[in-house]
């Protein structure tokens, strides 16, 4: 199986910034796709941004231009960083990562994981 682990969020003013990572640790045989969901506080799950293991990436149009998303294949790890933050950024963000991984019988099955979620809360 394949763990994910968040770290990053927290309370920030508006326009200030954060960095949000999520490290993917496990059997792990390749990670495809690495993405970035938030969901605020009435509202449903929505993509913010994700990248492909060849490093094309795609954003929401709400965060287009403030926030970029990255990975590092080496430490299977992704990134979120966001500035120019919002008061209608605020929400639970969620990491996302597919791919394959080796199952104890040495099997390769593919995977879909999400982290556990951290709370990013942007207010004055």
């Amino acid at each position: 199986q394949v763990q994910l682990v968040e770290s990053g969020g927290g309370l920030v003013q508006p326009g200030g910034s954060l960095r949000l990572s999520c490290a993917a640790s496990g059997s792990i045989f390749r990670l495809v796709t690495m993405a970035w969901y938030r969901r605020a506080p009435g509202k449903q799950r929505e993509l913010v941004a994700n990248i492909t293991s060849g490093g094309s990436t795609n954003s929401a149009d709400s965060v287009t231009g403030r926030f970029t998303i990255s990975r590092d294949n080496a430490k299977n790890t992704v990134y979120l960083e966001m500035n120019s933050l919002k008061p209608e950024d605020t929400a639970v963000y969620y990491c996302y990562v597919d791919g394959y991984y080796y199952t104890d019988s040495d099997r390769l099955l593919g995977f879909g994981s999400w982290g556990q979620g951290t709370q990013v809360t942007v207010s004055s």
